[in-house]
Formats: C-alpha cells, sequence, structure tokens
C-alpha cells in the first residue's frame, strides 16, 4: 500500500502532485471510497453535520472533492455484519482510500474488527489518504494526548504499517491546533521516531521510503535510531 499522510487533507499542489504521482494517473480517472468511521468516536467530531460534510465533499479539508471518477463510502462499523464479499472486491477494485480524522483509536479498532486491517497488505497499489487520525491510525504509537477513546479491551496500539509517530495540526503560538512546544511535550511521552506538521504538509511512504511533502512547516521531532 502507497500512504499519503496528510495533517489537514490535500491542501495544496504539492501535496496534490505527491497524490497524483502515487495514484500513477489523474484523479479523475481515479476511483475512492471515503471511510468516515473515525469522526463517530471523537467527541468534538461525532456523528451528524461534520460527517456528512466530509462525505459529500463540503469539509474544510480538500479529500473527497477532489475531482474523483466516483467516490462511495465504505463504514467500517457496518462491514462485520455483512459478507465479507460484499466489500473485499470493492476495495480491491478502488485506486485510493480516503480517511477522515476523528479518534484514531476508534479508527483502529474498527478498522481489525472489521478485516480491512488484515487486507491493508495485500494492497500494493492502492494509495492511502489519512487525514489527520487517519494518518495517525498508521504509526505504532499515538500517545496519551490524542486519545479520547479506548477500546473494550484497553488497546492503545495503532497499526504500526510506518515507524514513525505524527503530531498533526501544528500551529504557531496562540492558534487553533497543536503549538510546537506542545508537540515537543507530546514526542518526550512516546518511544518512535516523530514528525510535527501542520495542514500544509504531508508525508508520503512508498516501500518504506519516506518523503516530507510541505507549503508549510513540519520538525522532526524524534530522530529515528540508526
Amino acid at each position: 500500500m502507497k500512504l499519503l499522510l496528510t495533517s489537514g487533507g490535500v491542501t495544496n499542489d504539492s501535496i496534490r502532485h505527491a497524490l497524483v504521482q502515487l495514484l500513477g494517473k489523474p484523479i479523475a480517472e481515479c476511483t475512492a471510497l471515503c471511510i468516515p468511521t473515525a469522526m463517530y468516536g471523537h467527541p468534538a467530531v461525532g456523528p451528524g453535520t461534520r460527517a456528512w460534510e466530509f462525505i459529500s465533499g463540503n469539509s474544510t479539508n480538500p479529500m473527497v472533492d477532489l475531482g474523483w471518477k466516483s467516490v462511495g463510502v465504505l463504514e467500517l462499523t457496518a462491514l462485520p455484519s455483512i459478507d465479507a464479499q460484499q466489500w473485499i472486491p470493492l476495495v480491491r477494485n478502488t485506486d485510493v482510500l480516503l480517511a477522515a480524522g476523528g479518534d484514531v483509536l476508534y479508527l483502529c479498532y474498527w478498522m481489525r474488527q472489521s478485516g480491512l486491517a488484515d487486507l491493508l497488505p495485500s494492497l500494493t497499489d492502492t494509495v492511502w489518504v489519512g487525514l489527520s487520525a487517519g494518518s495517525m491510525v498508521m504509526t505504532p504509537e499515538v500517545g496519551d494526548d490524542f486519545i479520547q477513546w479506548r477500546p473494550p479491551e484497553g488497546d492503545d496500539r495503532t497499526l504500526g504499517l510506518v515507524d514513525f509517530s505524527i503530531c498533526p495540526h501544528l500551529a504557531p503560538d496562540g492558534m487553533p491546533g497543536n503549538s510546537l512546544a506542545e508537540a515537543e511535550a507530546w514526542a518526550a511521552s512516546i518511544s518512535a521516531p516523530a514528525y510535527a506538521m501542520d495542514d500544509q504538509t504531508a508525508i508520503s511512504v512508498v516501500d518504506g521510503e519516506v518523503r516530507v511533502i510541505s507549503e508549510g512547516d513540519w520538525k522532526t521531532l524524534r530522530e529515528a535510531a540508526g
């Protein structure tokens, strides 16, 4: 799987160009499935208006509204109640999965419960575009600062498909988001290498190669060992 891990969506031309490179063809020729699941687990987002805004492409985070050939909805909480053959072929034949932000552990829990997490390693040509929690779910660790919901068994591990953690929504002091001082304090509480990035920044990961794409601000908070 090819990953485009964003803080705020496809917010500028550099991130959009990186997305097209990962897809290998124009956006207008690609099919997409959006995954709103993370939104339901976060008390500041929840079900309702903001979920509809994301699904309909009316949110402030450019994802669904980029001009895809087609867009469908993949609601992970529904998948355990239907036959796998109703959704697995659909996912395999889709070019890109668009994962909304919200609560990262809620998303991770339903990725595992639905079977999507087990399917991901076989989706070698599929692009995953994450927004905030939709990006953080691919990391090994998110830290207590980003946990609002915990699964019944208390497991706070995320998927670990990359070997670094992310602090999204980096913002200047006094502005909405996470200040650099807050990001640095968060990084001190986790064991993984870590990046802080603002909403004009993304990280692409293909075959283990990590590349930062940015028209904004980002910082390496903890270097990888080696």
